[in-house]
């Protein structure tokens, strides 16, 4: 790196002569000059380049170690993505991610057990006066799901509380065949299930007929169970179940952009302290999502990018 310096000031030394010889010079003479500077300077751009690349993969080479990561088990499919992504960047860095629950990931990072806590919802005050700094990389919508043979196609808020508290018990009672709900949602200190309930105002109401431990759970619970309802992220969908609308708005990424799709939460990486305030590798993490090829992992993993 420090033999490229030195080339580039020898080419800008070089460019420097050159255009000053100008002044003393015949019309052609000047205009070969000048194509002669012109040319040094090209050569300068180009040893500025190599000399910036070669930096980066000296930083590339210098940055080793682990992060660890706990939390969310919707933010599965996003955080392998990003951890692949990131250690084919970084050779030496290690990503080891868990996913046991929001809330395990949250008292992980509290306790000092991880580096990065993840949780699919927002943070509650009490954790942020732990020193916990909420710092959102994601949008999720969180999707409401029946098996692909029931008729119901479209509830209102309402309607959807009601079934999740048990005042609904038969699809008939919102349009659909003659047929018992089940109810399906996740565990206790799952973000999906806290951002759920509190988008809808029903904490601790809910009347569940299957409590599961995962997304991919409640997928095929509900894919496998006729009548069965559950809620699952956005970017979890496929064909074995179906989405059902909210307030005649379906779940997608525009929909939840422009405001109309009200079931949506932020997903978080939760730091004890400011970013700023956080090892070398962690740092490189952040600063690596912010770039156009962290922002393409969000995309591509059926996430949204936070609005600026």
């Amino acid at each position: 790196m420090r033999k490229n310096s030195k080339k580039l000031i020898a080419l800008l030394g070089t460019a420097i002569l050159a255009m000053g010889a100008v002044a003393g010079c015949s019309s052609s003479s000047s205009e070969a000059t000048t194509a002669a500077a012109t040319e040094a300077a090209s050569e300068a751009d180009s040893s500025a380049a190599e000399t910036e690349a070669g930096s980066e993969e000296a930083a590339a080479e210098d940055l080793s170690g682990s992060i660890s990561m706990v939390g969310s088990t919707s933010m599965e499919k996003f955080v392998n993505a990003l951890s692949e992504a990131f250690m084919a960047k970084y050779p030496g860095v290690t990503v080891t991610p868990q996913f046991v629950g929001s809330g395990a990931g949250i008292e992980a990072v509290t306790n000092g057990t991880a580096d990065i806590g993840n949780a699919s919802r927002n943070l509650t005050d009490e954790e942020k006066a732990n020193g916990i700094v909420e710092n959102i990389v994601a949008i999720d919508g969180i999707a409401v799901v029946v098996d692909p043979a029931n008729e119901v196609s479209d509830l209102t808020k309402q309607q959807l509380s009601d079934i999740y508290t048990g005042t609904v018990t038969n699809w008939s009672e919102v349009g659909g065949a003659d047929a018992p709900i089940v109810v399906v949602g996740r565990e206790a200190g799952s973000g999906t299930r806290s951002a759920f309930e509190e988008l809808l105002e029903i904490e601790d109401q809910c009347a569940y007929s299957n409590e599961l431990d995962s997304t991919g759970a409640v997928m095929a619970k509900v894919a496998s169970t006729p009548g069965s309802i559950g809620y699952v992220s956005l970017d979890v969908l496929d064909d074995t179940v179906k989405a059902v609308s909210l307030e005649g708005v379906a779940p997608s990424e525009e929909t939840i952009l422009a405001g109309d799709y009200f079931l949506s939460r932020p997903f978080v990486m939760a730091t004890k302290g400011s970013v700023d305030e956080q090892n070398d590798l962690v740092k490189a993490l952040f600063d690596f999502l912010g770039t156009d090829e962290g922002k393409e992992i969000i995309t591509s993993v059926g996430l949204i990018v936070p609005q600026e």
